[in-house]
Order: structure tokens, then C-alpha cells, then sequence
């Protein structure tokens, strides 16, 4: 391809907001879109590309947000469609990109379209969710499981029928082998687009379409009791089956009606099966979501074969894409430890492929201990425990060093962390050494140096706990030397090998030449250009 025909999310860098713990603009606690208008030109400045906004929609956050009531609204919570225009409006302003989530596998059982499918069994949305009648024996129809705990089937006295829920009872799944429903949610894409929106990031998505002869999930041979109820089974049912790729198809072409629109899909399986999503001739997912960084261990050779395997089975042209932390997940710097958090943005954001920044992560805010009295998530509620929570990585984020960082004069909906006096953008913004310093620079120079935004990946074979590559563009090369270890290594490359280093996590390195053999302290990462 040529410089000019890769689009901005082949170039630029995703931001995911999770809109409840952003920043509060009315003073009830809870973040909301005004409030996102307010820090759009620090986004602009950090130098992102997209802003990815978990969902705003009406709900009655039984999973905050996630059970969606109405998905062409705006939740009174996050403020009106007033405002959403005017977010809209000013993300384009500054030259941006606003993604949305969408989540299509389920509804809110208060939506209108559950409402009437439960009313009976003759009405006409009865099959646009997923109704069984009970087993021979008078239970569920099968062993699907919750993810959330406990089986994926609830009884309805009504009617006498179960319906399936992959998530909450609360979030009923939807039944997309029925043209009517795959109708009615692209034309929630089509709503979203007309507006302006630059893309989705779909729920789920392989979640979408179950097996349907609704066979038994086998048992998992590695479950044990320390696991949630969800690992005793493998879900090879219910989840991912190959109709799936049909409809991601479908919602690729309604994308491809307009310029420029990304198709991100949220999809926790293996490379093999992960690369599917692509689709034909690259007509799927431009990006299926690759969280190998989230699941892997920390350790060198382990994601350096990992690396190696996604881009060997990416499919010809298909975009390769990063992502370190998220909503669901504990935070990068509790994960592995704050000086590592400074090595594993280096890594994310030097990487071949889209990366996607999780809010705060550039701040290296760590997972908040929550108190049990404080406990938001119905992933920890329902299975008290063995069900992780998800709060603690979805604490507000910290702006300033006043009263609740900044975040809100009101009660916040989840508190923060207590060093939020010293870890916040204020304090950190210009800090030399600071790991939003650390963001900014890599930032700058990834947006300036197509090596780095564009460019092949090599990898550069290497001893101990030490990961390194090579990026290349036409003349222009950058060698990336990673230190995921805690002792010092040498680094001795078979290839002619002297530069300057651009950005190094100890910043006492920077602007310092360096020849052949290199020694790496332990938590050291170093971006070197070559000569």
C-alpha cells in the first residue's frame, strides 16, 4: 500500500472513555458527556486519534450500560442528545474520531422489543430472542452457563418457556438468525452513522449467533474450583459459530456505505479462530480486538511468540491491532507492577497495528481496592468470591489534586485511589520522567515517524527476559529493546547495530548514542533510531 491510501486508524491511536468515570460535569458523581466536551482538548494534546465511549444509552444499569433499553437514546445519567451532537461535533472539530459501543448480542429486558416478545408465545417478536421449552425433565434446555454465574437459561411463568441470557437474566440475548432483528440493528448502525459517528466497537461480537441444534456445552477438563461457574464448561455452542461471519459481514456493508467508518469487534479467542473475524477478502471486522497482551504472561519469549504467531496468521492486508488494558480487566500497572507498566507502553505503542490506550493508563492509575459495602459490578455480586470484580479498574480518573482529583464535587460512584494528591494529569502533565511524559513523547514520535505508525515489524532474536524488533519504513529504521525483567541484560544484536536513543523509560538515556553491545537495566525500555 501507499502512505496515502492507509486510513487514520491504520495510522492513529484509540482512547476507550468509560463515560461513568471520566469527568462529571453536573456534580452527581457520575461522569457524563459534558463532561468528556470538557477534557477533549487534553485527548487532542495527549495526541490520540479516536475516542472510543463505552455506552451512554438509555438502561437500567443492571451491568452499566451494557443492558441497553433503547439503542437509538442517549441515558438522561450521561445527558441528552443535545449534547451528544454537540460531543460529536466537537471531537470533529479537533480533527478526531468518536467510536461508539454497540451491543448487539442482548438487550435490556425492559427494552420494548423483550417487553413484547415475553408478552406470548403468538406475538410477532417472539423469535427475536432466544425462547426454549423446558428440558424432557422440566429444566433449562440445555447446560449453557452465565457468564455472570449460574445457568444462561431463566423460566418465564407466563408463558412456561425459558429464554437464554449469555450475561444477567437482565440481558436477555437476541435471536440474530432472524432477518427481522438483523434488520432492526443495522438500522441502529445506520442511525448512529447518519449522525456521524466514526465507527463501533461491537460487544461480544462472537457471542452473536449460537449453535442451532442447541447442543450440550462439553465439560472443561482444566476447570477447578478457584475458577467462576462460567470455566466449567466450554462454551463450543455458544459462542462462535460459523454464522457469525455473516453477520459481521452484514454490518461491514452497512460501514462501507460511508468513508472511513472502523468496524472494532470485542472477541476473547485464540489467534486461529480470532483471525476469522477479518472475514473474506478482509470484508469482516477491520479490527477484531487482540487482547494477548491482557492474557498473557509477562514474560518475554511468551509474547514474543505470540507476536510472531498474530502477524504470521493475519490475513493478507489484514490490520493488526494492540490492546493493554480495558474495562473488564485489571490494570496493566497492578498486572505487572509500575515500572513494568512503563515498558509495556513502550511496547503497545511501538507495536506494529492500531493500539488502543485504556483511560488513565497513561497515568499508570492501578486497580482501587473497593470496599465490600462499595461493590458496583453484578460479575462479583452474583458470585461472591470466585466472580472478579471489574470495579476497581473503573475508578475515576484523576485530574487534579483537589477534592476527588477533580473528577466531581459530588459523592464519586466508586472511590478513588488515595494517591490521587500526587498521581494526576495536572502533576504529571510537563513531570519529567512521569509516565504521562512517558505517553506524550511516544505518542509524538509514533504520529511523526511512519516507521512507527506504518512500518514492518521484525523481530531481533535476543537473550533472557529481554524483547526486541526492529520497525522499518523505506530508509527509516527504529530498534525497540525491551527489558521484562527485573535484572539487568546485555543486548548484542548479530546485525550492525548504533544509534541515538529517541525515548527510554530511565530518561537519563535520552539523546544518548549507542553502539553494538548494549547493556539494558532491569524495568529498561529504549526506542532507538537507527543510523
Amino acid at each position: 500500500m501507499k502512505y496515502n491510501d492507509y486510513l487514520w486508524w491504520h495510522k492513529g491511536v484509540i482512547y476507550q472513555v468509560y463515560p461513568r468515570s471520566y469527568k462529571d460535569s453536573d456534580q452527581d458523581g457520575v461522569g457524563d458527556l459534558r463532561g468528556i466536551i470538557e477534557k477533549l482538548d487534553y485527548l487532542k494534546e495527549l495526541g490520540v486519534d479516536g475516542v472510543w465511549v463505552s455506552p451512554i444509552y438509555p438502561s437500567p444499569m443492571a451491568d452499566f450500560g451494557y443492558d441497553v433499553s433503547d439503542y437509538t437514546g442517549i441515558h438522561p445519567l450521561f445527558g441528552n442528545m443535545g449534547d451528544f451532537d454537540d460531543l460529536l461535533k466537537e471531537v470533529h472539530e479537533r480533527e478526531m474520531k468518536l467510536i461508539l459501543d454497540l451491543v448487539p448480542n442482548h438487550s435490556s429486558n425492559e427494552h420494548p422489543w423483550f417487553r413484547e416478545s415475553r408478552s406470548s408465545k403468538d406475538n410477532p417478536k417472539r423469535d427475536w430472542y432466544i425462547w426454549k421449552d423446558p428440558a424432557p425433565d422440566g429444566g433449562p434446555p440445555n447446560n449453557w452457563l452465565s457468564v455472570f454465574g449460574g445457568p444462561g437459561w431463566e423460566y418465564d411463568e407466563a408463558t412456561g418457556q425459558y429464554y437464554y441470557h449469555a450475561f444477567l437474566k437482565e440481558q436477555p440475548d437476541l435471536n440474530w438468525r432472524n432477518p427481522e432483528v438483523q434488520k432492526a440493528m443495522l438500522d441502529v448502525m445506520r442511525f448512529w452513522l447518519e449522525k456521524g459517528v466514526d465507527g463501533f466497537r461491537v460487544d461480544v461480537m462472537w457471542h452473536m449467533v449460537k449453535d442451532d441444534q442447541f447442543r450440550d456445552d462439553p465439560p472443561n477438563p482444566d476447570y477447578n474450583d478457584k475458577m467462576n461457574s462460567y470455566s466449567r464448561k466450554i462454551p463450543a455452542f455458544s459462542t462462535d459459530q460459523d454464522e457469525v461471519h455473516d453477520i459481521v459481514h452484514k454490518m461491514r456493508r452497512v460501514l462501507d456505505d460511508y468513508d472511513e467508518r472502523l468496524l472494532i469487534g470485542e472477541i476473547y479467542l485464540p489467534i486461529s479462530k480470532l483471525v476469522r473475524y477479518y472475514g473474506e477478502d478482509n470484508r469482516g471486522a477491520h479490527l477484531p480486538f487482540n487482547f494477548q497482551l491482557l492474557q498473557l504472561p509477562w514474560d518475554a519469549a511468551k509474547i514474543e511468540a505470540a507476536i510472531s504467531e498474530y502477524e504470521g496468521a493475519l490475513p493478507e492486508h489484514g490490520w493488526p491491532n494492540w490492546v493493554l488494558g480495558n474495562h473488564d480487566n485489571s490494570r496493566i500497572a497492578s498486572r505487572v507492577g509500575k515500572e513494568q507498566a512503563r515498558v509495556a507502553a513502550m511496547l503497545l505503542l511501538s507495536l506494529r497495528g492500531t493500539p488502543t490506550i485504556y483511560y488513565g493508563d497513561e497515568l499508570g492509575m492501578e486497580d482501587v481496592e473497593i470496599p465490600k459495602e462499595k461493590i458496583q459490578d453484578p460479575q462479583a455480586l452474583n458470585e461472591p468470591g470466585v466472580g472478579r470484580s471489574r470495579d476497581p479498574e473503573r475508578t475515576p480518573m484523576q485530574w487534579d489534586d483537589s477534592k476527588n482529583a477533580g473528577f466531581t464535587t459530588g459523592e464519586p460512584w466508586l472511590p478513588l485511589m488515595e494517591n490521587y494528591r500526587e498521581l494526576n494529569v495536572e502533576k504529571q502533565w510537563s513531570k519529567e520522567g512521569s509516565m504521562l511524559q512517558l505517553h506524550r513523547k511516544l505518542l509524538e514520535l509514533r504520529a511523526k515517524e511512519p516507521a512507527l505508525h506504518i512500518g514492518k515489524y521484525n523481530p531481533v532474536p535476543s537473550n533472557g527476559n529481554l524483547l526486541a524488533y526492529l520497525r522499518e519504513y523505506e530508509q527509516e529504521k527504529f530498534l525497540i529493546v525491551l527489558n521484562l525483567g527485573a535484572s539487568e541484560e546485555i543486548f548484542e544484536p548479530e546485525f550492525q547495530c548504533q544509534g541515538t536513543v529517541k525515548i527510554a523509560t530511565h530518561t537519563e538515556l535520552e539523546g544518548e548514542k549507542l553502539k553494538q553491545k548494549i547493556t539494558i537495566a532491569a524495568n529498561q525500555g529504549l526506542l532507538i533510531k537507527l543510523d
